[in-house]
């Protein structure tokens, strides 16, 4: 089989996924095919598997196309070669698809997501602002362990399932913690919506975005320092605001009533009154649009 018709196999199971990597994939496949208007091999009986892969009938074979755990729950012996290769790919920090026909494992399609460039610093400025960052990923292992290092996660969960990503945030929950979720693809949505704060990154898929109470536009890994950083001082302000609004009222209510008046004869006249309350509303919104001068942190600042 020439590696065009490889793809023409996968792809044409993969067409039908919502996943990333399988759009990945598709994409991929299309450059077999430039300057033609290709129109894939009809999939029938598909099935998608969340967290493992999909299986379809396409043309005269039967295609697999998923992880380690999905070929051997389908019945699959994954050759001792391709184990190496595996192993090889994923201490790479790369994601391995294997793609099976007719149940025997024909190809080993290697993914490589690049670390963006400053999630080292992330993570690093994160921790200075007592944030703890854990990394729950469907990746296997080796990937998972591998990218953790280099941008200096130490807590890590992989070959997670979504229902296992939710469980997770729940399990964090009621240890005490304050969960907010990052993600970006359809298996990370049980867990966005689970956690306190799901935040979607705006280049992921409409269901993560959906299933998001924030969504960062540009998707930009700083902009989860901003949206943590700004929440932190926008509860500050509505805090002072509490002690503002309440400092009026405990010393203005008891003047009011007459609590001075046995000692030093004074009251409060209505005109004074009526001036306090003004200035309580004014300084609780005065302090509130300070918020318009707001700058996020930069890292290496």
């Amino acid at each position: 089989m020439v590696l065009r018709e490889f793809y023409d196999y996968v792809a044409a199971a993969e067409v039908n996924s919502e996943h990333p990597l399988a759009k990945a994939i598709v994409e991929h496949a299309k450059k077999f095919h430039s300057g033609e208007n290709y129109i894939w091999s009809e999939a029938r009986d598909f099935i998608s598997m969340t967290g493992h892969g999909v299986k379809a009938e396409v043309s005269d074979k039967c295609v697999l196309v998923g992880n380690k755990t999905f070929m051997s729950s389908s019945g699959i012996d994954i050759p001792v070669e391709a184990s190496e290769i595996l192993t090889e790919e994923e201490e790479k920090a790369r994601t391995t698809i294997l793609v099976a026909m007719n149940q025997e494992v024909v190809g080993i399609i290697s993914v490589s997501d690049p670390i963006k460039p400053n999630a080292r610093e992330v993570i690093s400025y994160l921790r200075s602002m007592k944030v703890e960052s854990i990394m729950v990923t469907g990746d296997n292992w080796g990937t998972a362990n591998a990218i953790s290092k280099e941008v200096g996660i130490e807590n890590v969960v992989a070959e997670a399932k979504p229902e296992q990503k939710a469980e997770k945030v729940k399990e964090l929950q009621l240890a005490g913690r304050t969960v907010a979720m990052v993600g970006d693809g359809i298996n990370d949505s049980p867990a966005l919506v689970s956690a306190d704060v799901g935040l979607a990154i705006g280049a992921g898929t409409d269901v993560a975005i959906e299933a998001a109470d924030i969504v960062l536009m540009k998707s930009n890994l700083e902009d989860v320092i901003t949206a943590i950083d700004l929440s932190r001082k926008t509860f500050f302000r509505i805090r002072m605001n509490y002690v503002w609004a309440l400092g009026y009222n405990i010393i203005g209510i008891p003047i009011a009533a007459g609590v001075l008046f046995p000692s030093t004869r004074f009251r409060l006249p209505p005109w004074v009154a009526g001036a306090a309350m003004a200035a309580s509303s004014v300084s609780v919104v005065c302090w509130s649009l300070l918020l318009r001068y707001y700058k996020s942190p930069k890292l290496g600042r």
